[in-house]
This record gives C-alpha cells, sequence and structure tokens, in this order.
C-alpha cells in the first residue's frame, strides 16, 4: 500500500460531507429522517490513512530514535514521503500536488506523527509554505518553485517569529526597503525549522508602516546575497529538525518573489497558520496515541503484586481518560479542518479551539503514559520520552496556547475578527 501516491479522486475533493460511496456507514434507506452528523471517513480518507500508517511504520518508526540521538535531518525519508504525495497535501495538482483538503491532511499528519511527531511537524512546515506559494504566488512563481517542492528536492521553511516579537507577530522588525526590481532585507528571524538547510524561506517583512497593513511576504532562496544563518539551537526535542535563526543583513530578493501584494502579508501568514495549526494538533494527537498504545500494551504485560496493572481500576480509569482526552481532540481538529475547508466564518476561532485542546491533551497524555510506565518511561530504551520530549513545543508554536485563548475570546467577545 506504501508504493501508492496519494491523490484527490476525479470525483472531486473528499471532505467531512455526506459520501454514498461508504462502506462503513449506515445506507440512506436506514437512515432516520433528520440523519446525525456524519462522523465517518470516506473510503478515499481511509486509503489515505491507511498508506500514511503503512509508510510511516514501516519507514519512519525503526530509524526515529537514532534520528532524535544523532540530531540527524533524514532527508531520504522525507523524500521517500514526497514520492507518495505527503510534501504538498493541500497543494493544487497542476505542479505535483496532491489536491486534498485541510481535513485530509489532518488524517495524515496525525498517522505519521505516531512514528516520529519531529519530523512529521518539519513536513506540515514545508506542507505550510509550499500552500502559501500555491494559494498567494503567481503562475510564474508558482512554475518555479512547487515542483521542487513537492518531490523535496528543495525543502522550505516559514518565517515569521522574531528575536523581539513572538507572539506579536504583528510588531515584526525585519525591513524590506524596495531598490528597483529588488527588495533590500535587513532583520533576523528565529526558532526557524528548517533554518539553515532549507532552500526556501517564506518571509514575513515589513515593507510599509507600522502593524498588520505594512507586513509583506516574500520567497527566499537560499544563497541570497546577504542572507545568512545563526548557530544550530540545541533541543529538548524536534532532534529531527535542524533550528537556527535566520538572518538579513542587506539581503536582495527580486520583486518577482513576492506572494500577493505589498500589505498582504500578515493576511497570508494568519491564513498559512490557520492550517499549521491543525496540523500541528494532528502531529500531537498521532504522537500521544503512540503513547497511549505503548501505555495499553504496558499495563497488559506487566505484573505487580501477581496481578497484570491492567487488572488495577484505578490505571483502568487513567487509560479511559486518556482516550477520551485524545477522542475529544481529535473531533475538535476533523471540525476545525472540514470548516475551514467550507470557508466557515468561524473556522479560525475553531482552528485556534483545535490547536489548543489537542495540543495541551497531546503533551498530557505522553506524560500520563509515561507515569503508567514508571521509571521504565523516563530510559530511552523505550519511546515514551521521545514522544513527550516531542510533543512539548506543540504548546508554543504555530501560537502559543495562549494566544489561541486570544483569538477564541475575542471572537466570543466580539473584539476583533
Amino acid at each position: 500500500m506504501i508504493g501508492c501516491r496519494i491523490s484527490k479522486s476525479r470525483g472531486g475533493r473528499p471532505g467531512a460531507s455526506v459520501h454514498p460511496q461508504r462502506s462503513d456507514c449506515p445506507s440512506a434507506a436506514d437512515a432516520p429522517m433528520f440523519p446525525p452528523m456524519d462522523f465517518c471517513l470516506t473510503d478515499e480518507q481511509r486509503a489515505f490513512q491507511e498508506t500514511a500508517r503503512d509508510f510511516a511504520r514501516e519507514e519512519w518508526l525503526p530509524q526515529a530514535p537514532g534520528w532524535d540521538e544523532r540530531c540527524e535531518f533524514p532527508v531520504a525519508a522525507l523524500r521517500r514521503a514526497a514520492a507518495l504525495g505527503f510534501a504538498g497535501i493541500t497543494v493544487g495538482d497542476e505542479f505535483g500536488g496532491s489536491g486534498l483538503s485541510r481535513l485530509d491532511a489532518s488524517i495524515i499528519f496525525e498517522e505519521l506523527a505516531g512514528a516520529c511527531a519531529s519530523t512529521a511537524a518539519y513536513l506540515s512546515i514545508h506542507n505550510m509554505a509550499a500552500w502559501m506559494i500555491d494559494r498567494f504566488g503567481t503562475e510564474a512563481t508558482r512554475r518555479r518553485f512547487l515542483p521542487k517542492l513537492m518531490s523535496m528536492e528543495h525543502f522550505a521553511s516559514y518565517c515569521l517569529t522574531e528575536p523581539g516579537s513572538g507572539s506579536d507577530a504583528a510588531a515584526l522588525a525585519t525591513r524590506a526597503r524596495r531598490d528597483g526590481d529588488d527588495y533590500v532585507l535587513d532583520g533576523t528571524k528565529a526558532f526557524i525549522s528548517g533554518g539553515g538547510t532549507s532552500d526556501l524561506y517564506v518571509t514575513m517583512v515589513r515593507t510599509g508602516a507600522a502593524g498588520p497593513g505594512g507586513i509583506s511576504c516574500l520567497v527566499v532562496e537560499n544563497g541570497a546575497p546577504g542572507l545568512s544563518f545563526g548557530k544550530k539551537e540545541r533541543k529538548l526535542g524536534w532532534n529531527s529538525q535542524p533550528t537556527a535563526m535566520v538572518i538579513f543583513e542587506g539581503c536582495r530578493v527580486p520583486v518577482a518573489n513576492r506572494l500577493g501584494a505589498e500589505g498582504d502579508g500578515f493576511k497570508i501568514a494568519m491564513m498559512g497558520l490557520d492550517g499549521g495549526r491543525l496540523n500541528i494538533a494532528a502531529c500531537s494527537l498521532g504522537g500521544a496515541r503512540a503513547c497511549l498504545d505503548a501505555a495499553r500494551a504496558h499495563l497488559l504485560e506487566r505484573r505487580q503484586f501477581g496481578r497484570p496493572l491492567a487488572d488495577f481500576q484505578a490505571l483502568q480509569f487513567r487509560l479511559a481518560d486518556m482516550a477520551t482526552a485524545l477522542d475529544a481532540a481529535r473531533l475538535m481538529v476533523w471540525r476545525g479542518a472540514a470548516n475551514l475547508d467550507g470557508g466557515d466564518p468561524e473556522a479560525t476561532m475553531q482552528c485556534a479551539m483545535a490547536k489548543r485542546l489537542a495540543t495541551d491533551s497531546g503533551f498530557e497524555v505522553a506524560n500520563e503514559a509515561l507515569q503508567l510506565f514508571g521509571g521504565y518511561g523516563y530510559i530511552k530504551d523505550y519511546p515514551i520520552e521521545r514522544y513527550l520530549r516531542d510533543l512539548r513545543v506543540h504548546q508554543i508554536l504555530e501560537g502559543t496556547n495562549e494566544i489561541m485563548r486570544v483569538i477564541i475570546a475575542r471572537r466570543l467577545l466580539g473584539h476583533g475578527p
């Protein structure tokens, strides 16, 4: 199954709406007069899910501990994922993308993260950057950049955060001034996944006045004059992807590399983050589900006081709560994805809710699984500690979970879009 490339069927984009060809749902004749909300995956989505799961277990899972230990960026493994269509899941098929929905992407990233949350998270960032080029780039820009991104011959990073502006993204200070057919950039971006390794950097810069309306979006190519990188950061987790500052010192970038119009950058960044938050949420689900599965197996195998741990009701309750938390978060991620696909005006709030709940719950489940493993969970011969370290940062990136609460509260109180 892992040899099959994913793609959109000719019948249209799969999503969360009623699908007449499902094999796992009641027939129309059996449905009540007012049918319930549909939580079934389509046959296509089950195929995507199976493809991603088989690939992750066979190709990534055996190597993930070594990638983490050696801080190795698994270029070949990422390119094998790209061969299955995972490098441009929501990119149109004109230049090699898979043309799938946000819901499809959430399903796929959960499965990939079940093997290596760190590598899956980098792939989600690459997908976000590629989607932004596809969605906002000119025909020439898309033709130039997307084919190599779809094969992962080239890798992409997303550059928004700066040393002086993290949660307050609209205050970014990296400046781009127009000089003929180029922009000249000065400034620094911080905590960039793929920094120093990626070939393209989708970068938010200030071309106008203070505030969100003065921000534009440029694609900066590695090797551009005036582009350099800081040292490779030493991190608690996410060791299979390099992280470094991206530094612009009189860096010249062609005006043709701009995405959208001048002043559109903040809007582009926020639209990209809606999908990015869902992908990171799905990565938390996948890593936490792997921990839940490991904890369940441990409770069934480990004996104390002459009985399997699974016989103790207190531990049964903890396992039940872990499973319930993940299922609730998954439903919220799927709802957010389906509504983002459908253009729901509440989608940004729902994506924030999903990201907040899934990343908090994912880390809590991993932490609980480590506790159920006891001392074994704390040593590197077992996988729980790796997932725990990788999932922790999901509560910070793509907007901290405190900022997710701000987004939700503003919408509820009518204080902003």
